[in-house]
């Protein structure tokens, strides 16, 4: 695709109160900038600015980009002077990796040979870097699992590591095919970010502090410093909790959580307030885990799970039709190490492995033997449970993470609400 490789500039004549863009288009080169500019401007007089922007790319080598940028201002008067400009976000996106209009994302994943997964890699057993350099986790093994469905490719992902703020517009840019973060689903994030699929891990709120204050409630709080990332349900969920209980908390904010975690274990505040699950992660990786409480209680919930970019139903479908087959390979009692190949003579069993009869494989686009591929590389999603969650401490047995209470396995924890819609 033929993209800008001259400038855009947006000048703003801070003396006559007026915008001049100036539009500069040289030869073609092969990545396509995407820019999202956020501003308020005053001057002399106030002058409200609201750009937007239509981008048209003429594709073949030579040819003329053209950048349409529709300009509308207001013009009060006698407003005192100030000026800010804020670029939210600037991605370089390889032209092959970007999806054409029309295009199905899985198609565009099968063209590229990857999953693109937006994914932590500093929240020790969900996502993060291990010794060997390895991006693994909790959330990690969910994007593993939806490229060994679509790609046959368990380590066909390419990871993009998103602090909180990228988020949204991560999802919203479509510049990645899901996200996979320890992400709380909530309505408004439902409606401007994507679609969810879903829930793969039940939490909520909590609080640390260090043992030596001698604190067992949240309401001891009161006054107390308390550090928290910007930019997420958890900032809000705090000023809820602080306002409805008059604690007078003084809250200092972090772009991430590696920042905040640090402040915390430096001594800055005197308590950490994340999901519980990320709180007991944290713990673990303080010099000295025995001189932080975890105190009881939340103050919120946070359902956590994959997101994908709205406009696809057939991926969305795919995302859930996985995380599903995770959840019914544990309540079969199937793990990585006994996947069927071969009818077994239990219906349900023989579905879901594409043995005998279907669940909708084919029409998804996937192979009928699509969970054969995807337990056999990443397990069942108890397996992937134990493996990067129990060893933190975050045990399922009378948890919200363990399987409905009718699920048929018989050694499995159960009497939770991991669940999904039948496959069938």
């Amino acid at each position: 695709m033929a993209i800008i490789s001259g400038v855009m500039l947006l000048v703003i004549a801070a003396c006559t109160s007026e915008v001049e863009v100036t539009r500069v288009v040289t030869e073609t080169q092969t990545e396509e900038v995407m820019v999202e500019v956020t501003r308020e401007v005053t001057v002399d007089r106030e002058v409200e600015v609201e750009v937007t922007r239509e981008v048209v790319v003429n594709v073949g080598e030579g040819e003329v980009l053209e950048v349409e940028v529709e300009v509308t201002r207001e013009v009060p008067v006698e407003v005192p002077v100030t000026r800010q400009v804020e670029v939210t976000r600037v991605v370089e996106v390889p032209a092959e990796g970007m999806m054409e209009q029309g295009e199905s994302r899985v198609q565009t994943i099968r063209d590229r040979g990857s999953v693109v997964c937006a994914s932590n890699n500093s929240l020790a057993g969900f996502g993060f870097i291990n010794a060997n350099g390895d991006t693994v986790g909790f959330d990690i093994d969910l994007c593993r699992a939806l490229a060994a469905a679509v790609l046959g490719d368990p380590n066909a992902v390419e990871y993009r590591a998103t602090v909180a703020a990228e988020r949204g517009p991560a999802m919203q840019s479509g510049e990645v095919d899901v996200m996979s973060r320890n992400t709380t689903w909530t309505s408004s994030r439902d409606i401007t970010w994507g679609d969810f699929a879903q829930t793969m891990f039940y939490d909520g709120q909590g609080f640390m502090v260090p043992g030596s204050l001698g604190l067992s409630s949240m309401m001891e709080l009161a006054d107390a410093k308390v550090c928290v990332q910007q930019g997420t349900t958890t900032e809000l969920n705090l000023q809820d909790f602080n306002n409805q209980n008059n604690l007078n908390l003084d809250v200092v904010t972090f772009p991430d959580n590696v920042s905040s975690n640090e402040a915390y274990s430096s001594g800055q505040c005197d308590a950490l307030t994340t999901d519980r699950s990320g709180l007991v992660s944290t713990r673990a990786g303080l010099d000295t885990p025995g001189d932080h409480v975890i105190l009881a209680g939340t103050i919120s919930e946070e359902p956590l799970g994959p997101v994908v970019p709205h406009g696809d139903d057939q991926w969305y479908d795919i995302v859930k039709t996985v995380m599903a087959i995770l959840i019914y390979a544990e309540a079969f009692e199937i793990t990585s190490a006994n996947v069927p190949t071969a009818v077994t003579g239990d219906t349900a069993i023989d579905r879901l492995f594409g043995l005998e009869g279907s669940f909708g494989q084919e029409d998804l686009g996937l192979s009928t033997t699509v969970a054969q591929d995807v337990i056999g590389a990443v397990g069942n999603y108890g397996e992937i449970y134990n493996r990067h969650l129990t060893p933190l401490g975050l045990t399922r047995e009378g948890s919200r993470n363990a399987l409905w209470a009718a699920a048929p396995c018989g050694n499995c924890p159960k009497g939770g609400q991991i669940y999904a819609a039948p496959l069938r």
